[in-house]
């Protein structure tokens, strides 16, 4: 049935909050995402990983053998970017500023392979499809030594197919993230303000125009729509 279908079965992730926070960006626009998908032609699966550097690969693991995807999309937030970052390599490095959330703080390499392994996704493509759909995105060549690296790695590791990460911004609807420099600085509090109304409008797959007169914060691009940024990842690597 599937092929006669043509359907690509493709899996998305994100993670729960860490470090203390009530929130995290990516499970919040992954299961936008899933709320808002209505393609057909894509069997959309998505799964939200544990912040811990030993159960977010094997709950991937397991996922991955459960659902057989095409494709594997994960998904993680960066506290001092405000664009959409596609991320180009995984490296073979743990160093944990602080612990995950079963207490944990490794460092050291990840595993025997190679110092760094590429995207198995086009990463120039996505970029492309999510400035088409509106959204500001940028390739990243650092996808930090937290978890989100870790689970990049894993998914190149564990998956024989096409499979990728995003990094999206650590925005939350009120206030400040109380992480995120895991990858980066944490947001200032002026950027997360001009960010914040569209990340209320992307978490309900809306796009958001800028409001006639709104102030730009010098240097940084303005509302990203994460669940809009996701739909165009899917759609690029599908094509």
């Amino acid at each position: 049935m599937r092929a006669t279908l043509a359907l690509m079965r493709v899996l998305v992730s994100g993670f729960e909050p860490f470090g203390g926070d009530v929130a995290n960006a990516s499970a919040d626009a992954v299961l936008g995402l899933a709320a808002a998908w209505d393609d057909p032609a894509v069997e959309l699966h998505t799964v939200i990983l544990p912040v811990t550097f030993d159960g977010a690969p094997a709950l991937l693991a397991e996922t991955i053998a459960a659902v057989a995807p095409d494709v594997v999309l994960c998904v993680g937030e960066a506290g001092g970017r405000a664009a959409v970052t596609p991320e180009r390599w995984a490296v073979n490095e743990r160093q944990a500023r602080i612990p995950d959330n079963a207490g944990q703080q490794p460092s050291g390499p990840i595993d025997d392979g190679p110092e760094r392994l590429g995207s198995r996704v086009d990463v120039d493509a996505i970029v492309a499809a999510m400035r088409a759909a509106g959204v500001v995105a940028e390739p990243s060549e650092d996808a930090g030594r937290f978890v989100c690296n870790a689970i990049f790695r894993a998914a190149l590791t564990s998956f024989d197919g096409p499979a990728g990460f995003i990094h999206v911004p650590a925005l939350r609807e009120h206030g400040e993230p109380l992480v995120g420099a895991e990858t980066d600085p944490a947001v200032p509090e002026p950027v997360a303000s001009a960010l914040r109304p569209a990340w209320l409008a992307s978490s309900q797959g809306q796009a958001q125009e800028p409001e006639r007169g709104a102030r730009r914060v010098e240097g940084r691009p303005p509302r990203p729509n994460l669940v809009a940024a996701l739909k165009a990842a899917v759609e690029a690597v599908r094509m």
